[in-house]
């Protein structure tokens, strides 16, 4: 079920941003060029909880938000390690919950760089975080940017989708 831009038909994307304290998430509509935001908030796992219990957390949360939104794709950052190795297989093992619990409600995942990201939303691949930001508020007519940070990340996440729909890696075809 591959998520492709139809001309006056609305596609619906999930913007993860993958983590196991906060997993930002944000669903828009995007139709004939416009977006509409349709809900957007962060997952929260407490840091003295057991990993495995913070990960059943996420996973509940996700799939609840699966079943409400029914989006037609998700769109994630794709990973990459640079210091802290720990944290990275962490984060890692929340986004293997996330992409299941994509997996079970039958919605294709794709997933972007940050540097897609940047240059999808802001028109150049080494804009700042704050560029980002404030442009993702920009094209969603929001009356501030979203908070935590991670929820703005999900919706760049989902605006990147939208803009890139097709050209995407869909994650599928690693794995064939």
């Amino acid at each position: 079920m591959a998520a492709r831009r139809r001309t006056g038909k609305r596609m619906r994307i999930l913007g993860i941003d993958p983590g196991y304290a906060i997993v930002g998430w944000g669903v828009l509509d995007y139709a004939g060029n416009k977006f509409a935001t349709a809900g957007y908030g962060a997952v929260t796992t407490e840091p003295d909880l057991r990993f495995e219990r913070r990960l059943e957390i996420i996973y509940d949360e996700i799939c609840g938000i699966l079943k409400e939104y029914r989006p037609e794709a998700m769109a994630v950052e794709k990973l990459f390690f640079t210091n802290n190795r720990t944290t990275g297989i962490d984060v890692a093992q929340a986004r293997g919950i996330v992409l299941l619990a994509a997996a079970q409600y039958h919605t294709a995942v794709y997933e972007y760089t940050p540097m897609q990201v940047k240059q999808a939303v802001v028109g150049y691949g080494k804009a700042v975080k704050k560029q980002v930001m404030e442009m993702t508020r920009i094209l969603l007519h929001l009356e501030k940017v979203p908070k935590p940070d991670d929820t703005a990340d999900a919706l760049a996440i989902a605006i990147c989708h939208a803009h890139c729909a097709g050209f995407g890696r869909r994650l599928e075809e690693y794995y064939r």
